[in-house]
């Protein structure tokens, strides 16, 4: 650019800013509704999660287990169709959405969604029923999405590695304790429940909205009280992997309190293990209990069933098996010696037995050293003492 291009450039600067001249941009109108017409099946587009999920359902699977649901043939209304509500509650699942509501109303508002349903927009209940009620047909489905893959090339059987989250419920973590701390609670809901009592028997001239306010707190306590009575008649108590009781839950008694990297939830283990050649989930279930330690056994004894329906069992002892420290304990060691498995779990007292760490000095500072987490504005900050 040359000397007077620059000039020329300042000037017009110099004049559009005397003259208070604005530039002038189109009007932004993405919060604008539009009437315009929808083909479905063009919003459904090839190379996305949502197109191989409904071509899968459609295609593919066979679910002709939903049919025996079903006798409206000549009397009720028409049925959802499977296929259906499971795509919208897959597709859901898969965006984060799990909540029937939350589902529903992407049915409403969503062209992905009313795409997947083809617009019939089902009712929250209905998808909440489906899942709640559908559960023994809606498992093995996935069994036959495992053998789509399988044919597909994409599980390799070299090597099968478990590993697990912690997944929270819907369910308050101040209704659980074990049958004795749900007991001692009960009795002390029931002691406050008779103070409220005794105060009015030994004031009579507490006013209206007083005693309205009472009674109101005493219904509240006997209603709780009430609550735990009727649980711990009518559950057994959980025991964890030595037999001692653990914490159940009022709310959702399948669901235990465990701690996490962000604090204490009431939730789940969900444990899966994979095939390492693309990472497809051969396993999945979730668990109600606290440690990992008691879900490896029952996590492979489905993967074999898995392989074996797969026609392929003799895969689990062909390749080599791996597990993070969680799942490591003298009982699952055992175990595993059982399987014949080549496995490998993570040791966390590997240290303390090898006498090749004893002349470290890292051993030597993290035996005796302690870790003091400390909270620092928006950070945490650590030292070694």
């Amino acid at each position: 650019m040359t000397l007077n291009a620059v000039i020329d450039c300042d000037l017009i600067v110099i004049i559009r800013s005397e003259l208070n001249v604005m530039a002038n941009y189109k009007p932004d109108l993405s919060c604008q509704s539009k009437f315009i017409p929808i083909d479905f099946a063009q919003q459904i587009i090839p190379g996305t999660f949502e197109y191989a999920l409904s071509h899968i359902v459609d295609k593919h699977l066979n679910l002709s287990t939903f049919d025996k649901w079903y006798s409206n043939d000549k009397n009720g209304a028409a049925a959802y169709p499977p296929s259906v509500m499971l795509k919208i509650i897959l597709f859901g699942y898969s965006r984060g959405l799990v909540s029937s509501r939350r589902i529903a109303n992407a049915c409403e508002t969503n062209i992905t969604f009313m795409s997947l349903s083809g617009d019939v927009q089902p009712h929250y209940t209905s998808i909440a029923s489906f899942v709640a009620k559908m559960k023994d047909q809606i498992e093995p489905l996935f069994t036959q999405v495992l053998m789509i893959c399988d044919r597909e090339g994409l599980i390799g059987r070299n090597m099968f590695a478990i590993d697990g989250c912690k997944i929270r419920s819907n369910a308050s973590k101040e209704w659980s304790g074990t049958f004795g701390e749900l007991e001692r609670k009960q009795a002390k809901l029931r002691r406050a429940s008779q103070r409220i009592l005794a105060r009015h028997q030994a004031q009579d001239s507490l006013s209206e909205d007083e005693i309205t306010h009472d009674l109101k707190q005493q219904a509240k306590l006997d209603k709780s009280a009430d609550k735990i009575k009727e649980f711990l008649a009518t559950n057994e108590e959980k025991l964890g992997s030595q037999r001692k009781p653990v914490k159940s839950n009022i709310t959702d008694p399948d669901s235990a309190k465990m701690t996490t990297s962000k604090g204490t939830i009431q939730g789940y283990n969900g444990i899966a293990i994979n095939d390492d050649k693309h990472q497809i989930i051969l396993q999945a279930q979730t668990w109600g209990s606290v440690g990992e330690q008691q879900t490896l056994k029952p996590a492979i004894e489905d993967l074999k069933k898995q392989l074996t329906e797969l026609g392929t069992p003799e895969a689990l002892c062909e390749a080599k098996f791996t597990a993070d420290s969680g799942f490591h304990s003298e009982v699952n060691l055992e175990f595993m010696a059982t399987t014949g498995l080549d496995a490998y779990i993570a040791d966390t007292a590997f240290r303390s037995r090898n006498p090749l760490f004893k002349e470290s000095e890292t051993y030597h500072i993290n035996k005796w050293g302690q870790v003091f987490y400390k909270q620092m504005g928006s950070g945490l900050s650590f030292c070694i003492c």
